[in-house]
């Protein structure tokens, strides 16, 4: 990990207040508030956030379309900062390192998912910008144990998208099988764009669909390798041995099926999606698959974060300050983002 010192980055070690962008309640703008710097528990450390990634999770909690969020809240969890201070207990990290802190923010270790290696469905799980604070501030804690050390070229704002939308985007092309060369995606936003970038490195085709004349996201996914782009209402001129679908729009499910070939498999990505109508069973049969993807392992983690500096992958990201969290909120919510946005700090 990086030891470079704290005033050696030019960081101030230890202010009294930090700036933060405030969810209050579902559904209304995040208001700009200083608040405490939040004190490391034992096994937690501080950290001095350089950029957080902005993801459509996100806009689920601020829109209200995930229930039970910690009230009040900061949101975000594509968090890249430098370590400020650590816990009592805390002993693999040290200030100055480097670290990623993502969606995954805490789990047991002892209910029955946990004990499986399916730590993604902990029973007791905590996710930062959800139930703990998150990145949209200049400081935050997080328990050393869920903290990734970042390989230095995604120690910078490039490196927040990865964080989540390629985290959760790698999980869920993990599980489109082993078999696949020609892969779609519905949705080339943040984690397709990364993803794109994979699937290419290992010799697989890639088929992206956008919405309806959405010309510019289509030129997009092209220039990121994309060997077809077209709108989700189009057929690909080869049926897709997988698809993976980004979009929350529930309609794509029955639309990706008859574009998949037999055993083909769709990967629904993301934590919150609009209901799927009802489909013939035609459209299921020859043993087509479809799985959600919950969440991430930190074996996701590791085994994604040790791959992007072979690839190379490069991030796209469009920059906003702190304060205009909205701002980018909104423009994400519109459709305006090309690859991903990230506040910079």
């Amino acid at each position: 990990m990086n030891s470079t010192s704290t005033e050696q980055m030019g960081q101030v070690k230890d202010p009294s207040s930090m700036r933060a962008m405030l969810m209050e309640k579902p559904g209304v703008p995040l208001r700009l508030v200083t608040l405490p710097i939040p004190e490391p528990g034992p096994t937690q450390v501080l950290v001095k956030i350089i950029a957080c990634g902005i993801c459509r999770t996100d806009l689920h909690v601020v829109d209200g379309e995930l229930p039970n969020p910690k009230l009040p809240l900061i949101p975000g969890h594509e968090i890249v900062g430098a370590v400020v201070r650590t816990g009592a207990s805390v002993s693999a990290i040290r200030p100055g390192d480097r670290v990623g802190i993502p969606w995954l923010g805490y789990t047991c270790g002892t209910c029955r998912y946990c004990r499986r290696q399916q730590e993604n469905l902990c029973e007791r799980a905590l996710f930062t910008g959800y139930t703990l604070d998150g990145g949209y501030a200049e400081y935050t804690v997080a328990y050393e144990n869920y903290c990734f050390p970042l390989p230095e070229r995604y120690a910078g704002p490039e490196g927040a998208p990865l964080l989540c939308a390629g985290l959760i985007g790698y999980r869920s092309y993990t599980m489109t099988g082993l078999n696949v060369q020609r892969l779609g995606m519905y949705g080339f936003g943040a984690a397709a764009h990364i993803l794109a970038q994979v699937a290419r490195y290992e010799g697989k085709e890639v088929y992206a669909f956008t919405s309806k004349g959405d010309e510019a996201a289509q030129s997009f996914a092209k220039k990121m390798g994309a060997v077809w782009a077209g709108s989700s209402l189009e057929t690909p001129p080869h049926p897709l041995d997988a698809a993976i679908i980004f979009a929350p729009v529930g309609d794509l499910v029955p639309r990706a099926l008859q574009c998949v070939d037999k055993g083909g498999v769709v990967v629904c990505g993301g934590i919150h999606m609009s209901d799927i109508p009802a489909f013939p069973y035609k459209w299921l049969w020859e043993e087509r698959v479809i799985r959600s993807v919950a969440n991430l392992t930190r074996q996701d983690g590791w085994d994604f974060l040790a791959m992007a500096p072979r690839i190379p992958i490069h991030t796209s990201t469009q920059h906003f300050a702190l304060e205009q969290a909205n701002e980018a909120l909104d423009a994400l919510r519109k459709g305006k983002i090309s690859g991903a946005a990230v506040l910079v700090m």
